[in-house]
């Protein structure tokens, strides 16, 4: 199989990389799996679905898999937001006047596999997570290495999807909100799937 010694990726991987960057600056927004099999003359979304993968792996694009429209391409991200200073939540304090540094924000979006989720709900309004924010998450890779108090999207069958607080006691997990109106979710290790840990939280005003 070759591959390109410019950009480490196979023929295959770098003819869809550079499909999709075309198609993204014309359109603004990711293309379906099925365009991208019609772009490849694919017949099957498996080599797509492999190629992604393999792309995402190599730190080229950021993808929640299964969803294609999730994508965006990493260089293309913001690598930084200017800070200009400080402000008051309290009293009035000097205006900002020069760029004092940059908000580096490049370095969440190169991690392997990060993808967003939307909040519905106030389970977790107390650790500033609120009814529509946007979550930045970052998939577990290794469920015992989970840290009590780590902020986890964790699939519970028959309840769905939550975000919560992680804590393991004993041979039990418990999910715990950050809003004293819920109860814990008291769980067999068993018993559910965890998808990701909380790296940022997005709020559009």
């Amino acid at each position: 199989m070759a591959t390109s010694a410019e950009n480490n990726l196979t023929e295959a991987q770098n003819e869809l990389y550079g499909w999709i960057k075309n198609y993204m600056r014309d359109f603004q927004h990711s293309p379906s799996i099925r365009q991208m099999m019609q772009a490849m003359g694919l017949k099957s979304p498996a080599p797509i679905q492999s190629r992604l993968k393999h792309l995402q792996e190599k730190g080229y694009i950021s993808w929640q898999e299964g969803k294609a429209r999730t994508m965006q391409i990493v260089d293309e991200m913001v690598a930084g937001v200017p800070i200009l200073g400080s402000v008051a939540a309290g009293g009035l304090i000097e205006t900002f006047s020069d760029i004092s540094d940059s908000l580096d924000i490049s370095d969440v979006f190169k991690r392997k596999g990060v993808f967003a989720l939307t909040v519905n709900g106030d389970s977790m309004i107390d650790a500033c997570i609120a009814d529509g924010d946007m979550v930045l998450m970052e998939p577990i890779q290794d469920r015992f290495s989970l840290k009590n108090g780590t902020v986890v999207s964790a699939l519970v069958p028959g309840l769905g999807t939550t975000l919560k607080y992680f804590f393991k006691r004993g041979d039990k997990i418990f999910l715990e909100a950050a809003n004293p109106t819920y109860e814990p979710i008291e769980l067999n290790p068993s018993a559910v799937v965890f998808q990701g840990k909380l790296l940022a939280v997005w709020r559009k005003i």
